[in-house]
């Protein structure tokens, strides 16, 4: 069957020369991605560096046609798709920066020696690729999420062949983003199979049941993780699946914040409630804002500046319906219209940016729901103190943010900072949780739906995801990997208790 596209801003569907792939086509392609990672395991730390390296090259060369594809199909502003493209370059340099620095391997040595309980032999473990990676593709970003985004550079720096599902939204991106990273892999003389792509629902399902799978990748809808993981659930040895799901990601205005700042933090939050269409996980769909004068400023101008926004493209019909039968669920829970501005209606999947109210007594789980688009609900509360028995009935996120002043004092913070640390992975003072930066320290993760607890999907850490551990006793000194053997001392590692810092220059 041919896969079609849409153009989002005016809904029609195009035939492409792709097709949706069979379960014996989903076969070979495991079992070339199978046969790829000898390649990647040999080419080492360093030729994997070079190898990401060259990707980014490669995205960056294609730059403009891979933004104009993107644009038909999601309907994204080209100054967005443009600053995604350099996002996605940017994940695969920095992981070529994991690679060049080794400490990710966790390269740990014990050397024999009498221990209290008897003689101790030679054991050195260090982290090893765990095989071929599915990776499905998101919707809302089709690049930094998707064939050319993080889960794939994390998995390739891994050392572990990446089987791409692309999202039905933006295949010819995919595609297109598919054969940039092929390119690169091609100059550096890489067989068939270290990065491939399948098209199609039943083939996601296909591709996580094959034995050759080792690992699967998600961003998307909680419906999507769990058709994944029943899929995952039929083999005879389940894989860890790490998904980033859904997020509300609640805001906090304190009393002293509004007063001080009103004006500002309405303007922000518009931003960031509004930004790429509402289309992004880290949405605050949640803002606790007080109700005195402080408060009814900064919900008046909010009001004042949805009322006079225009229309929203979404990126597909699936989202577009979701988004109006989610805002219509949450007026029928009990949340009043506070703005929502007129537009005509078009042919495309463009929707009006929405402004919820509620005070706080009427706050339910079923207001606490996340709505994918540009929609808020302002949550009016009368006394800090509230906050912590509603927060805690607020699903668990990706992130939290607090924004204060001088007048709430630090035990405000520190009691709020405690709540939102136990439902979330990230927490944001003063400013707004949209915008993730791809860096060393960056967590992007917490307890579910969000995604799993224990790991991130945005910086460096998420290698950490595509490897596990293995342990060589009394191994003898050819057989082991150059990063334990003891003369080598080009990273870090803990030797006989201690770490020791690497000794190799960074990139």
């Amino acid at each position: 069957m041919n896969v079609t596209t849409t153009d989002p801003r005016d809904g029609r569907h195009r035939t492409t020369d792709l097709t949706e792939t069979d379960e014996s086509g989903v076969a070979v392609i495991a079992g070339q991605a199978s046969r790829a990672a000898q390649w990647l395991v040999d080419s080492g730390r360093l030729g994997r560096a070079r190898l990401l390296d060259a990707i980014a090259a490669s995205l960056e060369s294609r730059r403009g046609d891979l933004v104009a594809t993107a644009e038909a199909e999601t309907g994204l502003a080209p100054a967005r798709l443009d600053s995604e493209l350099t996002r996605a370059a940017v994940q695969f340099r920095m992981f070529a920066a994991v690679l060049h620095d080794g400490g990710y391997l966790e390269a740990a040595i014990d050397h024999a020696a009498d221990t209290p309980i008897g003689p101790g032999p030679d054991l050195r473990r260090m982290l090893v690729p765990v095989g071929p990676v599915a990776v499905f593709g998101a919707s809302n970003f089709p690049f930094a999420f998707s064939v050319a985004g993080g889960d794939t550079a994390s998995a390739l720096a891994a050392g572990c062949p990446t089987v791409l599902k692309a999202h039905p939204s933006h295949p010819l991106t995919s595609h297109a983003s598919a054969d940039a990273i092929e390119s690169a892999i091609r100059d550096l003389g890489g067989p068939a199979g270290v990065i491939t792509t399948v098209y199609g629902e039943q083939a996601g399902r296909w591709l996580v049941r094959h034995p050759a799978i080792r690992a699967a990748a998600l961003t998307g809808s909680v419906g999507a993780a769990r058709a994944i993981q029943a899929a995952i659930d039929e083999r005879a040895d389940p894989i860890p699946l790490y998904a980033e799901l859904s997020s509300v990601n609640p805001i906090v205005i304190l009393p002293g914040a509004a007063a001080g700042r009103a004006e500002q933090i309405a303007e922000g939050l518009f931003a960031s409630f509004t930004g790429s269409g509402g289309q992004l996980c880290t949405k605050p769909g949640l803002a606790f804002v007080p109700a005195d004068p402080g408060g009814d400023r900064l919900v008046d101008t909010l009001r004042g500046t949805v009322d006079t926004a225009g229309g929203m493209v979404l990126l597909n019909q699936r989202i577009r319906d979701a988004y109006e039968s989610g805002a219509v669920a949450l007026e029928k829970a009990g949340a009043h219209l506070a703005a929502r501005p007129r537009i005509e209606a078009g042919a495309g999947f463009t929707v009006a940016p929405t402004l919820l109210e509620v005070d706080l007594p009427g706050l339910t789980a079923e207001l606490a729901e996340e709505c994918f688009g540009p929609l808020m609900v302002v949550v009016r509360y009368r006394d800090v103190a509230e906050l912590d028995t509603a927060l805690a009935a607020v699903p668990p996120s990706l992130t939290g943010s607090v924004h204060s002043g001088p007048e709430d004092g630090t035990e405000a913070v520190r009691n709020l900072v405690d709540v939102l640390a136990a439902r979330c992975g990230r927490i944001v003072f003063d400013g707004y949780p949209t915008g993730v930066r791809v860096s060393w320290a960056q967590h992007h993760g917490g307890p579910w739906p969000s995604t799993n607890a224990v790991h991130t999907s945005v910086g460096a850490t998420a290698i950490r995801r595509f490897l596990r551990p293995l342990a060589w006793q009394n191994a003898p000194e050819w057989i082991l990997p150059e990063e334990l053997r003891d003369e080598y001392t080009a990273i870090p590692r803990r030797v006989d208790g201690r770490l020791l810092p690497g000794t190799a220059h960074q990139p």
